[in-house]
């Protein structure tokens, strides 16, 4: 386009020659506002050549002194318009006077604020049209740039000034909730109500949500709608983010999956999470983990009296041993060992020398697939770091141990969920050797032996979440192992929340199941964050799009849904969220003698008779 080449052209001018065409151009205005303005007046020709040559001359003076030439035509606001106008009522005042002091036949000042009008009007006039103008002809044209804003409030209307201004996105459409803002326009953009947004989908390119201030609930019913139309959807950061600087309201970004899997926040009980904690001294295994690190993150804001973290990995360890520094403003004594859960003297040492009151064990290997790959290390740690745990707190007579287990332990499909379960049986048996202990000896001071069984959490290392949004990262293709496949998610902060909770509830033995709320199929999991991160599903309807969402089939030991219960029911406590489980357990005695046949095989590398021994252990486990 002729026009656009020349603006081209203009703008690849140096600066001066720019500068030089605009005041060029702003003394013509001038000429031309004192034509306008004292054409009728009959002394016009006595001081016409006086007030054009004196205006010129100050005015441009002026405009160089104030900055006025060094603005960016494109990004002028009004900030500079009223800085502008003031000038220009300045330098006509001032000449308004010196003419009369100069004894020149000056028309009365009505023809000067007259003038003053003009004058700035059409400088200021000049100035926005050459910004539209510019603005409209840089678009580029060989892409559909448009799109559509849900929220039609004071969010909606920056975000929109501030597209205007890069030019890089054409907002065609407003999108918003109150009824009394439809057919409504903002900057000549029109608001339309939500259930028209289908009439536009094929003319979108994205929905940019502008709604900082909605409640999580009305959020998430609003993204679920718009996903529908399988538009690319980018939200703007929250108010809090952009009214602390922290950046700005066109900082558009992916929408977190987590915002959409999270259920409504409800504050922990602070009076279970202060009985649980403080002025206790608590010991956490595999602190360096996701949920270990977490409950580290919980516990130090209660107040314990002292925090030992345990954890295998020198990296992690120092990574949380770090973050807990920082965020220690109470300077509550923090001891980091480095070593693992399943080294009994190490682990007895710790809870002795530090007087341990309670210990949180949430060290494992954890992952499904490099556990099948590596059977014989993934079962020697899961059980006998958890024999180690036990055996070191009721040699050390402690309060209460928690174990951290895994849905994966339900009717296992896989060495991982068999170990775990191999592991809850563990804190049975303990827990009825302490009962035992108990009615023999009243003196015998009881330790509580309890799990927390539950499913996935967001963002923990190995999580789904993850791998999709490096795979969308890298451009694709997004692996899934079956578009069938269902999984429970919950956050981390909430689960580890509820883990320290529920050891309040503890009465010896428990099993405690928390509520993970809706399940989610994974396949529209994926779908999700492909279009929350602004990008489209690449299938045979959509050959243009931008990721791939390919089935690779299930993974040995993979299971398509997880469950929490076995074969019994669960009773709620006096946390919603919480439940506890009464399931059948084996005998301490059978459970001792059986993981010592275990471990003997274990140590010889006997994979066979190992897995033998496991399957005895856990008879619902389906071995492969």
């Amino acid at each position: 386009m002729k026009l656009n080449y020349f603006l081209e052209k203009v703008y690849s001018f140096p600066r001066f020659l720019r500068v030089f065409l605009l005041l060029t151009i702003d003394i013509l205005i001038i000429y031309f506002s004192i034509q306008i303005t004292f054409n009728s007046e009959p002394n016009k020709s006595t001081f016409f050549n006086w007030l054009f040559i004196n205006m010129s001359f100050f005015s441009t003076l002026t405009y160089f002194l104030s900055g006025f030439y060094l603005n960016i035509t494109r990004y002028i606001g009004s900030q500079t318009y009223y800085k502008f106008a003031r000038k220009n009522l300045y330098i006509i005042i001032f000449l308004y006077f010196l003419g009369s002091f100069l004894n020149y036949k000056l028309p009365s000042i009505f023809y000067f604020v007259k003038f003053h009008i003009i004058l700035t009007s059409l400088i200021l006039l000049l100035r926005i049209f050459i910004r539209d103008l510019v603005m409209k002809y840089s678009k580029d044209k060989t892409v559909n740039n448009a799109i559509g804003i849900y929220g039609a409030g004071a969010a909606g209307s920056q975000l929109l000034a501030s597209l205007k201004l890069s030019g890089k996105l054409n907002t065609i459409a407003f999108f918003d909730d109150n009824p009394k803002l439809w057919g409504t326009k903002i900057n000549e953009v029109k608001i339309y109500p939500p259930n028209q947004i289908y009439k536009f989908k094929d003319n979108l390119k994205q929905i940019l949500l502008a709604i900082p201030s909605i409640k999580i609930s009305r959020k998430r019913k609003i993204i679920k709608m718009l996903q529908n139309l399988e538009l690319p959807i980018l939200d703007i950061p929250s108010i809090d983010e952009i009214t602390k600087g922290k950046t700005k309201i066109d900082s558009l970004r992916p929408i977190p999956i987590e915002e959409l899997l999270g259920r409504e926040v409800i504050e922990a009980q602070s009076d279970l999470m202060h009985l649980a904690i403080k002025n206790k001294i608590i010991l956490i295994t595999g602190a360096g983990g996701s949920i270990g690190s977490e409950l580290c993150r919980q516990v130090i804001q209660y107040k314990p009296k002292k925090i030992v973290i345990l954890e295998i990995s020198e990296e992690n360890l120092y990574k949380i041993n770090e973050e807990l520094s920082q965020i220690n403003i109470d300077r509550i004594k923090i001891k980091s060992i480095l070593g693992s859960s399943s080294n009994y003297k190490l682990v007895n040492k710790t809870i002795k020398d530090n007087n341990i009151d309670i210990v949180f064990h949430a060290a494992a290997y954890k992952h499904v697939p490099i556990v099948e790959l590596n059977p014989i290390e993934g079962i020697k740690n899961n059980i006998f770091s958890t024999v180690a745990v036990c055996e070191a707190s009721t040699a050390n007579n402690i309060e209460k141990l928690i174990l951290i287990s895994t849905d994966k332990s339900v009717r296992p499909t896989n060495i991982m969920g068999a170990s775990k379960r191999v592991a809850e049986l563990i804190v049975q048996a303990y827990a009825e050797k302490e009962s035992i202990n108990l009615s023999e000896d009243g003196a015998h001071k009881k330790t509580l032996f309890s799990m927390v069984r539950f499913g996935n959490v967001l963002g923990s290392s190995g999580s789904v979440v993850l791998k999709f949004k490096e795979q969308i990262k890298s451009g694709g293709p997004i692996t899934l192992t079956d578009s069938n496949i269902i999984r429970y998610f919950m956050t981390i902060k909430e689960a580890a929340q509820l883990v320290i909770q529920s050891s309040v509830l503890s009465e010896g033995g428990d099993i405690f199941l928390l509520d993970m709320g809706d399940p989610v199929k994974i396949y529209d999991l994926a779908k999700q964050m492909v279009n929350l991160s602004g990008l489209s599903i690449k299938n045979k309807n959509n050959t243009d799009g931008d990721i791939e969402i390919i089935s690779t089939g299930l993974r040995p030991g993979e299971k398509l849904y997880e469950e929490l219960l076995i074969n019994a029911k669960s009773n709620p406590t006096s946390n919603p969220r919480i439940f506890k489980a009464y399931e059948e357990s084996m005998k301490y005695f059978v459970v001792e003698k059986m993981l010592k046949d275990l471990k003997f095989h274990l140590e010889n590398y006997n994979l066979e008779e190992s897995l033998n021994i496991l399957k005895k252990l856990v008879p619902e486990w389906k071995k492969n």
